[in-house]
């Protein structure tokens, strides 16, 4: 295939990734208004937050067996239809348990999509560019983000339905990406593998001693990307800005700045995965979290709430540069061809179920706990993230897929 080929294919597939930040952010901007309107507890209120989440962890067990039944193509393609229907179902939910049940299917689509578009681009992607192309994923993800958070800014003013437009709007990009699917053409690493390890299916289970180290570093990426608190800022951030002492449009404006340097910061990810590598951007985004979270406990703790903010802006400039950009690419190159979309399974169920499990206890945690314990603790579990990125992590760029033996 020509570059520009290559190129067509693997912005296609990312949109899935736009579709995926569009979906789990949006709900920020809605959350406090739906918390009022039906009167929720901290523990409803956190499934309805969370259960998009939840449905990413289902879908992340299922995409790999879908992905390899019937092709990357098709899988992206329903992926599609299920963010239509969650888009337009949560736009019209009467309750909390319709919102939950239209939050989940959404879910769904974004637990199939960390797998079936990381690893359709980094199958179709020569090495020497394989790792741009596969962080396209999570530049479009974060482009997702950026416009659900400019949707959010614009469409808080509109009335008392403002929520439902926040969440509704999501059906227009949803049928763009349904329509280009087709346009798509197969994986040519996937066709090769229906009928080379066919025979094999039966003789070598995924978990076995020889997937041990690529297991753990799937496993440990995606432990460590969530335990950041990412997830925490990005489906809380107008809550967490509260917190440090920001009216209503304050909250609203300094998300949006968040959601633009995420995007401009992954931009910079993206440019230099191939340059510097895998390994050196989660060192240098590592080191960013111990000192930006560490920065973000003190000054919660001595009340300096300006200065609290601004550390959540150098986390989350450290979390884009590095892990932000890293985690999807990779998960896709770690594992051996017949095992790739199983270990892109296991890595993207990792990632959204402590994902799910953030969002699910981070309001009660809000309500019973100091923030500055809250961010103190993500600062802990990132210094042995740093440890892991130096001490275990390999360096996989310009190394052609099947000469990545682990």
């Amino acid at each position: 295939m020509t570059k520009t080929k290559i190129w067509f294919l693997a912005i296609t597939a990312a949109l899935g990734g736009f579709l995926f930040g569009f979906d789990t952010i949006v709900i920020n901007g809605a959350e406090q208004d739906i918390q009022k309107l039906w009167n929720l507890s901290g523990q409803i209120h956190g499934w309805v937050v969370s259960a998009a989440l939840w449905g990413t962890v289902i879908g992340s067990i299922a995409g790999g067996k879908v992905s390899d039944r019937f092709g990357r193509k098709n899988t992206l393609f329903g992926v599609g239809i299920l963010f239509f229907v969650s888009a337009v179902w949560s736009a019209f939910a009467a309750g909390p348990w319709s919102m939950i049940v239209a939050r989940f299917i959404g879910g769904l689509g974004v637990g199939v999509s960390t797998i079936a578009a990381p690893v359709y681009i980094a199958e179709i992607s020569p090495a020497e560019s394989r790792g741009r192309l596969t962080a396209l994923f999570q530049f479009n993800i974060v482009l997702g983000v950026v416009m659900s958070l400019a949707s959010n800014l614009a469409l808080k003013d509109v009335g008392e339905n403002a929520w439902r437009w926040m969440l509704g709007v999501e059906a227009f990009p949803a049928l763009v990406f349904t329509a280009l699917c087709p346009f798509l053409v197969e994986s040519p690493r996937w066709l090769a593998s229906r009928g080379k390890y066919a025979a094999e299916e039966s003789s070598a289970p995924f978990f076995c001693r020889a997937n041990l180290r690529p297991i753990l570093l799937a496993f440990c990426v995606a432990f460590f990307n969530q335990l950041s608190g990412c997830n925490a800022v990005n489906y809380f951030a107008p809550r967490i800005f509260n917190l440090a002492g920001f009216e209503r449009n304050a909250q609203f404006l300094a998300t949006f700045g968040l959601g633009l340097l995420n995007f401009a910061s992954t931009f910079a990810g993206v440019w230099l995965i191939d340059r510097l590598g895998r390994k050196t951007l989660l060192l240098v985004g590592g080191a960013g979290y111990v000192v930006s979270l560490a920065m973000a406990s003190v000054c919660f703790a001595v009340g300096n709430g300006t200065l609290a903010a601004a550390s959540i802006f150098l986390f989350m400039a450290a979390h884009a540069v590095g892990q932000g950009t890293v985690i999807w690419v990779l998960i896709a190159e770690v594992f051996p061809q017949r095992f790739r979309a199983q270990g892109q399974a296991l890595g993207s169920f990792t990632h959204w179920f402590f994902a799910a499990l953030v969002a699910l206890t981070f309001p009660m945690a809000a309500e019973s706990v100091p923030p500055w314990a809250i961010f103190g603790f993500f600062g802990v579990m990132m210094v042995f993230h740093f440890l892991w990125a130096l001490f275990v992590v390999p360096e996989t760029k310009g190394r052609p897929l099947e000469d990545i033996q682990l």
